[in-house]
């Protein structure tokens, strides 16, 4: 059986590598959201999107889950994304270029009852298209409520990604709102859920724009699909 020190000692040695091996991450991921974020363009259809280059991670959710609060907290900045308190207010998709490295998308919200069928259809229609048609998405962060959990909107996204093969994260936020008992049930609840899609990323993530709970930890999760920096 071996020596139960040597074995203590042994997984003492993983815990060290993969702590420093976290903190180099988070220290990248800090660098590179420090950088220069520019608004590039707002597509309202296909034909308006930009043109593909850079590495590419989008941002989804149901209207009022925080995604442009989260896309601001993760870049240091209050006004880069329009944060609004009337769900279903992105009505097209944002592009913000960070560093020359990575594209921030910003998707429709969805599951918002008192936008029009019309213009549901029509968001549904033009992020399907997106999906489909954009080979430099390296991962799509669902974004889940941390007081509501996954509902029938945020299941039926996750359909959407796996029959697109697109890879995607779970991501909780508003994780402020909830006592830590709460939390934790919360957040067992969704990873459970996330690992009966073959599409959907091991790891959830549980997030708050208001304290910077996770930030740190989803900036090293996206920092290594970014470009690789310039020599």
């Amino acid at each position: 059986m071996g020596d139960p020190r040597a074995r203590a000692a042994r997984r003492r040695n993983v815990m060290s590598a993969s702590q420093v091996l976290d903190a180099k991450l988070e220290e990248e991921g800090r660098l590179l959201f420090a950088q220069e974020c520019t608004f590039v363009a707002g597509a309202v259809s296909f034909d308006t999107l930009p043109k593909q280059g850079l590495p590419e991670v989008a941002f989804a959710g149901r209207s009022n889950v925080g995604k442009s609060s989260l896309v601001n907290a993760l870049t240091g900045r209050r006004t880069l994304a329009r944060v609004s308190n009337t769900p279903g207010r992105t009505r097209e998709i944002n592009f913000f270029r960070l560093d020359g490295r990575l594209m921030l998308v910003d998707l429709p919200g969805f599951g918002y009852a008192r936008v029009s069928r019309g213009d549901t259809e029509r968001w549904g229609e033009l992020v399907h298209a997106y999906l489909r048609g954009r080979p430099n998405l390296r991962r799509a962060m669902l974004l889940i409520d941390a007081r509501r959990g996954v509902m029938k909107p945020d299941r039926e996204a996750m359909e959407t990604f796996d029959k697109a093969a697109v890879s995607y994260q779970l991501v909780l936020t508003k994780c402020d709102k909830l006592k830590p008992a709460e939390r934790a049930e919360t957040f067992a609840r969704v990873a459970e859920e996330a690992r009966g899609h073959a599409a959907a990323h091991p790891e959830t993530i549980a997030t708050s724009a208001i304290t910077g709970e996770g930030i740190a930890r989803l900036r090293a999760a996206l920092v290594g699909l970014a470009r690789p920096p310039r020599p």
